[in-house]
């Protein structure tokens, strides 16, 4: 249907037709829809495009001036074909078929619609805000909605004109929207049947969506159970009237239909479907109506046939025949059968009942599984029966159920290895069933009598065999003893399977049972389990001890390859040393063995981390990956000159790595310093912020989640920015994010919103214990604590100093976390309750040991024996009763390890050790490492004097030697008592002060002196003193070497006594290593030269110097050429050992020898050849030389002899690549010649004077010319171009006039 309305027409032509131009130039018809004018404008390409379409004489006839040849020309209706005014005749339309049939018309996907609406429908009837107001923005709303362009206007009777442009689907909905919101609503019902109301919804309501869209109305349908059959519509007039017409359409159609329901008693419905639906697929078939009969499952009576009025009346009847047929004549009988024989009279999918009915035609009718009863009926012809009563009881016999007695342990032997002993029986037997139940002592079969009886009898002969011939016996181990017994990767227990041929169950950690199952040969059980509870023995006497060493030390202490630990082994064989996995990132290293050799190895290890901590700081740098090339620096300048300034080891992950940390280690300040450049360097790169979010702190744990995966997932979404969260237990809310601008933004809102989200769900649970339990609870370094935190995900918080109840312990977490946690806090502090106190005596005089340096060895008594409590009574009491206070078995240790220390203070002495004074810095090492090692190992007290004021000593000294102070003479000092500011004193027992002076003794520095030739001096210190620096590091020692000046070969060093001599050694190697190198030096200085021609130096180099750089690298050389500006240009110098700098000019005068033989020639080659000789890129030209050993040269441009080519090389060479250029030029040069002959034929190129030429031609030539052209039948004369009357500007004003063309339009 076509609206009348500005509907703009394109055509746009095939790409073969580019002469043809676009039509757009719209004339309306009487009809009001438009049609077109044409307009052509041919060029000058067109125009010749024409001529070349044309034939030879038609070219000729357009080309020559005669007027007898005028009637050659084509007419200008013939050139310019019009378009039809009216419908065509038959003659018309053959002829307008001639002249447009090549044009294809287009579909334009784009459609275009008018609606209008008359001023008394419209919504917005306010004429001064046409454009404005809600219309409007109603209008804009639409556009947006839908997609569609919508255009409005005012009709002379205020109705609104809305065109609307767009896809179809968009034009459509735009058009529903602007009836719904620009025109005012009316409202209908219309009444249809309740049935019919689905079929006007459609599946998923695709019809009624359809219909509102194609009406432009609003359609509302009654709930199903709504009684109502009135649909509700509401539009417009005429959308209502198109909508009520489709719904009673919809009606009218279903109408011609039918539904009948009958209701057939549920029994009598297997005789209506008959054995596998049967019966009803007949009826349907026969009636053509469609008879749905409710499954068995479904407990309904009623039987629905819908179709064709008639057919559902006849296939009604069928039913209803059958129904009173059956119910007439058959009887029912009840027969007993076992509950679990049900299943097999049913059979799989009820087939059982099918066959049964299809073979007697009774139906048997079983009762639901949820009932009790075991009656079953029969219903059906009484002289059937007794048949189908017959295959009940066969099918329910045919299945019986047994069992086998078997020990439950005994299963999986019986099963075997993959299922293997089983699949032997049931590949005999598939259709019984075999069913272990775990726990139970039997074995349940299902299946065929006979099948049943001959498994029964294999499962029980295999069953005795096992009872036999296997035994299994329960050790009790404790569970944390389990995965030792286990061993590494199971080496232990799969060693005790394979050995006694037994198998071993140990329960996993989550039973937490301590039971221990063995089962097998009688003998391997007994002896597995003697060995089982060896080992269990064995551990229980052994003692585990926890150290805590820093997870960066780790890699050290292990070594290369494990070299170092190995030595820590061999050394302590009997402890076994457990370090944590690297991705746990735990501090902990496990020691366990014998008691004293734990210790021993601890003490060790203590050492060891010691020293690394004494000369390793390490920090992490987070900088953002894409920056670590800058930072590295171009051949790596950057990273070299900030690792050789700051004195550090610096570190970056690999490429591959998606680590950003970059790891600086060195002396503190360095690391600061080194840190503070790299970050610089990074601001200067991106635009790099650091925000604080505040979130409670108690939130921090579930915002970092397991081992940091929560917050590191965050941090990777977020483009790589780095959260920081304040230490653990600190209190404060303050969380750390920098990185990029819009990063950091990203990050703030996602831990907001999940800090958030945590909130809302977290669970809450208090529990009381006396504050004096806390610090039980909490344990050694928080250890108690932090177990149950990480066993169940649950913050403890305990109350600080200032809270007001100080009993109260807060639980936070969720609720399943809350409850683990409060039951595991609760057993502990069970556990305290059982406190028991007890005492002993102790001499006054070793309080003071017990009691000084704030209660240190108490602590360290409480810490190592689970926290017991010592009190001393208070100083100045005479009493020497001391309490214990704590559980039982930690009580009894304490006391046992007091009276040790006792023992040691009774048998303690004092000892003096006289060393100067101005080495005491140097025993006691950086922050008194050195002496604090030595009173851990000797168990002493070492006091060091206080230091002496050095002017004051030198005036006693001078006062000293002359026997007088102030005056008074004094007995001069004997010279053999030693200074107060040397004696160290110390305390313990005998032989451990002997050993502890022994070890202050070896820590006294030693200076020896190591003569060492002076030139080699500066060699030995190195690259800005980093030889020496290694030396020092490596050995221990301090190295000095003389000033410059001085010019001495003598080098001290200082350090201890047992380095001294491996320093020595190691700089006395040194010195033949630098002596070896000068010697080598001078040999390889060996310098001689060879006289070679210039003209043979760039065949001597070769192809970007490869020819030369082969001989320096065979013979080991140095090969120097003469510069531009050298006198001797024919001096070619070799440097390096003498055999291989001879070897090397042999090897040049060969190559000179052979060039000295090579000859030139010069031949003649057309010039235009060349370039098909050279080939691109010199491709033929180097296939040519490699070919035949020879050198080309062809002439350069400008050259006197363009045609001349040089060929150089050995004679016959020369001869043969001749031969072949001659060849090659003989068969390009007939390409060349070919070529030219039809360069001749071709159209020559535009030049100056073909330009100029070709515009005088064009100036005279007529153009495209036409016969009977509009402006050759008037009195006027064709257009002006140069008119302005005729092709006006724009804003100049014209006098219309009449024109050929028809009157303008604008």
């Amino acid at each position: 249907m076509l609206k009348s309305g500005p509907i703009t027409w394109k055509i746009s032509p095939e790409p073969k037709q580019d002469k043809i131009i676009k039509w757009h130039t719209r004339t309306p018809c009487k009809s009001g829809i438009s049609t077109m004018s044409s307009v052509a404008v041919l060029t000058q390409e067109s125009f010749n495009e024409h001529r070349n379409g044309l034939l030879p004489e038609q070219i000729s006839s357009v080309g020559s001036s005669g007027n007898d040849d005028d009637d050659v020309l084509p007419t200008y209706k013939e050139a310019f074909p019009p378009l039809p005014e009216k419908a065509a005749t038959p003659e018309g339309r053959q002829e307008l078929d001639n002249a447009w049939t090549k044009i294809r018309p287009l579909k334009s996907s784009i459609i275009t619609q008018v609606f209008h609406v008359p001023l008394e429908e419209r919504k917005y009837k306010d004429i001064n805000q046409f454009g404005e107001g809600d219309q409007a923005k109603i209008c804009v709303d639409i556009m947006q909605k839908t997609g569609a362009h919508l255009e409005l206007s005012m009709a002379k009777d205020q109705g609104l004109s809305i065109m609307v442009s767009g896809k179809l689907d968009a034009v459509m909905k735009a058009r529903k929207e602007i009836v719904s919101r620009l025109q005012t609503q009316a409202s209908a019902t219309v009444a249809i049947p309740k049935e019919h109301h689905r079929f006007v919804i459609g599946k998923n309501g695709e019809k009624l969506q359809e219909l509102e869209l194609k009406t432009a109305t609003k359609i509302q349908i009654p709930r199903p159970e709504d009684p109502s059959n009135h649909i509700k519509i509401s539009g417009t007039k005429e959308g209502l009237e198109k909508a009520k017409h489709e719904i009673l359409l919809i009606s009218a159609e279903q109408d011609k239909r039918a539904v009948e329901r009958v209701n057939i008693d549920k029994v009598y419905h297997p005789f209506i479907t008959g054995a596998y639906n049967k019966f009803v697929a007949e009826m349907m078939q026969e009636t053509g109506a469609r008879i749905n009969v409710p499954p068995p499952s479904v407990l309904k009576t009623e039987i629905v046939i819908t179709g064709e009025k008639e057919q559902v009346a006849q296939a009604v009847a069928m039913i209803k025949k059958i129904y009173e047929e059956k119910k007439k004549n058959a009887t029912t009988i009840a027969v007993e059968v076992k509950k679990s024989q049900h299943k097999y009279v049913i059979g799989p999918r009820g087939n059982t009942l099918q066959e049964i009915l299809e073979k007697t035609g009774v139906s048997v009718e079983i009762p639901p599984p949820d009932s009790s009863s075991e009656t079953v009926i029969l219903r059906g012809e009484p002289d059937r029966l007794g048949q189908a009563l017959t295959e009940v009881y066969a099918k329910a016999n045919s299945y019986t159920v047994s069992s086998v007695l078997a020990p439950s342990w005994l299963h999986r032997f019986i099963i075997g290895k993959k299922g293997q002993n089983l699949a032997k029986i049931t590949q005999q037997m598939p259709k019984v069933h075999i069913e272990f139940t775990e726990g139970e002592d039997k074995i349940t079969l299902e299946g065929p009598t006979k099948d049943v009886q001959q498994v029964q009898s294999q499962i029980e002969a295999i069953v005795m065999d096992l009872v036999n011939r296997m035994d299994y016996t329960e050790i009790s181990v404790d569970p944390k003893f389990h995965r030792h017994l286990i061993g590494k990767g199971g080496a232990n227990i799969n060693r005790i399977k394979d050995q006694y041929k037994v198998s071993v169950r140990i329960p996993p950690d989550n039973e937490k049972s301590n039971l221990i199952r063995i089962e097998g040969d009688p003998q391997g059980v007994q002896e597995a389990k003697k060995e089982l509870l060896e080992l269990a023995s064995r551990m229980e006497n052994e003692r585990t001890k926890d150290m805590i060493i820093e997870q960066r030390f780790h890699r050290a202490i292990i070594g290369q390859k494990g070299e170092k630990i190995k030595e820590v082994r061999d050394k302590f064989p009997e402890v076994i040393i457990n370090f944590p996995d690297p991705a746990q990132k735990s501090d902990i290293v496990q020691l366990r063995g014998p008691r004293t050799e734990v210790e021993k190895c601890s003490k060790f290890m203590q050492k060891m981390v010691a020293e690394m901590v004494e000369n390793s700081y390490s920090v992490s740098v987070p900088i953002f990956k894409q920056f670590h090339k800058n930072i590295i620096g171009k051949g790596g300048a950057n990273i070299k000159k900030i690792r050789e300034e700051t004195n550090t080891k610096i570190d970056l992950p690999a490429e591959n790595s998606n680590s950003e940390m970059i790891v600086i280690t060195g002396k503190k300040a360095n690391c600061e310093a080194a840190r503070n450049r790299i970050l610089a360097i990074q601001k200067e790169l991106a635009n790099i912020t650091e925000i604080e979010v505040s979130i409670p702190s108690k939130l921090h744990n579930s915002l970092i989640g397991s081992k940091g995966r929560f917050v590191r997932s965050i941090m990777e979404e977020c483009g790589g920015v780095h959260i920081h969260f304040p230490t653990e237990g600190s209190g404060i809310d303050t969380v750390t994010i920098r990185g990029p601008v819009e990063d950091v933004e990203k990050a703030k809102r996602q831990l907001l919103s999940v800090a958030e989200e945590k909130q809302t769900k977290s669970h809450t649970a208090e529990l009381r214990a006396k504050p004096e339990y806390h610090k039980f609870l909490i344990g050694k370094g928080g250890g108690n604590i932090k177990k149950v935190r990480d066993s169940t995900g649950a913050r403890i918080i305990f109350p600080t100093a200032d809270d007001k109840d100080q009993e109260l312990i807060t639980v936070v977490g969720t609720e399943e976390a809350v409850r683990e946690a409060q039951k595991e806090l609760e057993t502990l502090i069970k556990s305290l309750d059982n406190v028991v106190e007890d005492g002993m005596t102790v001499d006054p005089k070793h309080h003071r040991y017990f009691v000084a340096r704030r209660g240190q060895v108490l602590r360290d008594i409480a810490d190592e024996y689970g926290g017991v409590m010592v009190s001393f009574p208070r100083t100045g009491s005479q009493s020497d009763k001391v309490t214990l206070k704590g559980a039982k078995d930690c009580v009894e240790a304490a006391k046992k390890r007091m009276l040790e220390i006792i023992e040691d203070l009774e048998a303690q002495v004092t000892m003096e050790c006289v060393i100067a004074q101005k080495f005491h810095r140097s025993i006691m090492g950086p922050k008194g490492l050195r002496i604090q090692q030595i009173t851990r190992e000797h168990n002493v007290q070492i006091k060091f004097p206080e230091r002496e004021d050095v002017q004051a000593s030198t005036a006693e000294t001078t006062a000293q030697e002359n026997g007088e102070t102030n005056g008074e003479v004094k007995d001069a000092a004997d010279p053999a008592t030693p200074r107060k500011c040397d004696v160290i004193v110390l305390s313990g027992r005998k032989e451990r002060c002997e050993a502890a002076v022994e070890a202050l003794k070896a820590l006294v520095p030693v200076t020896i002196e190591v003569e060492v030739p002076f030139e080699l001096h500066r060699y030995i210190i190195g690259q800005k003193g980093s030889g020496i620096r290694k030396m020092m590091d490596e050995y221990e020692v301090n190295i000095q070497v003389p000033a410059p000046e001085l010019h001495s070969d003598i080098i001290a060093i200082t350090g201890l006594a047992c380095h001294l001599d491996r320093a020595k050694e190691g700089l006395l190697e040194r010195v033949k290593e630098l002596q070896a190198e000068q010697e080598d030096r001078a040999l390889r200085s060996f310098k001689l030269t060879i006289t070679v021609d210039p003209k043979y130096h760039p065949k001597i180099i070769g192809r970007k110097g490869a020819i030369i750089t082969q001989i320096r690298n065979e013979h080991d050389v140095n090969i120097q050429f003469p510069e531009k500006n050298d006198e001797n240009q024919d001096q070619i110098t070799i440097t390096g050992y003498e055999q291989k700098a001879i070897a090397a000019r042999n090897a040049i005068q060969a190559i000179v020898d052979d060039l000295e033989e090579m000859i030139s020639e010069d031949i003649t080659l057309d010039s235009r050849v060349h370039a098909r000789i050279i080939g691109a890129r010199g491709k033929g030209i180097r296939k040519i030389m490699d070919e035949f050993k020879v050198d080309l040269k062809f002439p350069q441009n400008g050259a006197a002899d363009p045609n001349l080519v040089t060929v150089m090389g050995r004679p016959e060479d020369v001869d043969e690549a001749i031969d072949h250029l001659l060849n090659l030029e003989e068969e390009y040069l007939a390409d060349v010649v070919e070529n030219e002959s039809k360069q001749a034929y071709m159209k020559p190129r535009a030049t100056a004077s073909s330009v100029s030429a070709g515009e005088e031609q064009r100036s005279s030539s007529k153009g495209f010319v036409v016969r009977e052209a509009p402006w050759t039948t008037s009195t006027e004369k064709a257009p002006d171009m140069s008119s302005s009357e005729d092709f006006p500007s724009f804003g100049a004003s014209v006098t219309p006039k009449t024109s050929p063309w028809g009157p303008k339009r604008f």
